[in-house]
């Protein structure tokens, strides 16, 4: 079966990474922890592959903005005399400054050591670990501090910025460190999940431009079909996964993410020990 996969032509990974980025991108199971996972069963795991991952979150980003697009409009109609829209739009960079500048400073480093499965898989667990507590507080049932997300201060948002931070180790999921994090110094859960919604399009666009020019020596232009696939299919599948989550989290908690990333870390981290599966580096 892993043979079959590694055998596959490279649209069909392209296409098949682009659906599981889609679905894994705003859900607190870390897309790019999947993306690692996923490229290694299919046999494509190069420098190529790592620019391929991260580019394509554009596409789930997209769909954000799509999803979004009359609150967008509305925000930046208002940014010349509505202080609540500047107020708002303020928080939003200085949410996004702390994984940017850390990312910049560390991403090298970071992609070397940390962009393999074994890694990925302890993350995983972890990051389980930390919603389960995180949910499981006597606090985590009372009324949040903050019902909406553009009552956030600029401290709410550095402090969000500084959660999100956090999933620049791949398998820790971006949005679940925001929303997490969130909750944790006392938003809703769904201010929490829009904030994360708003703050992914600067961190997923700044990643994306900034990955696909540091790494142009790697690309060429008969490598426009693979980014294509994966952009438009992320774009897809992450539309669906948006809708769905705004609704899930109105009356759901994250316990069932987090066994997830438990149970599948450490099938992960067994299947490894073990030999059953022969995760590339």
């Amino acid at each position: 079966m892993l043979e079959f996969l590694a055998a596959l032509p490279l649209l069909v990974k392209a296409l098949i990474l682009g659906v599981v980025e889609g679905l894994t991108e705003f859900l607190p199971i870390s897309s790019t922890g999947h993306l690692i996972l996923a490229g290694s069963l299919l046999g494509w795991a190069d420098e190529k592959s790592k620019v391929f991952q991260i580019v394509i979150q554009t596409g789930a980003m997209l769909s954000v903005i799509w999803y979004f697009r009359v609150k967008i409009l509305k925000l930046l109609a208002g940014l010349g005399s509505d202080p609540v829209a500047r107020r708002f739009s303020l928080n939003v960079l200085i949410a996004f400054l702390p994984a940017a500048l850390l990312g910049v400073a560390f991403g090298k480093t970071i992609k070397a050591l940390l962009f393999k499965p074994v890694p990925v898989a302890i993350a995983f667990i972890v990051g389980g670990l930390i919603i389960l507590w995180v949910e499981r507080r006597p606090a985590a049932a009372r009324p949040a501090r903050i019902q909406q997300m553009e009552d956030m201060t600029a401290l709410d948002a550095l402090k969000l910025g500084l959660a999100q931070a956090t999933a620049l180790i791949p398998g820790t999921s971006r949005s679940g460190a925001t929303i997490i994090g969130g909750m944790w110094f006392g938003l809703s859960r769904k201010a929490a999940t829009e904030f994360s919604f708003f703050l992914a399009m600067p961190t997923l666009i700044g990643a994306g431009v900034y990955e696909t020019w540091k790494s142009r020596s790697l690309l060429s232009l008969d490598d426009w079909p693979l980014f294509a696939v994966g952009l438009v299919v992320s774009f897809v599948s992450a539309l669906a996964c948006v809708h769905w989550l705004i609704r899930y989290v109105a009356s759901r908690d994250l316990v069932p993410f987090a066994w997830y990333r438990i149970v599948f870390g450490g099938l992960v981290l067994l299947t490894a020990y073990t030999g059953w599966v022969n995760w590339t580096v």
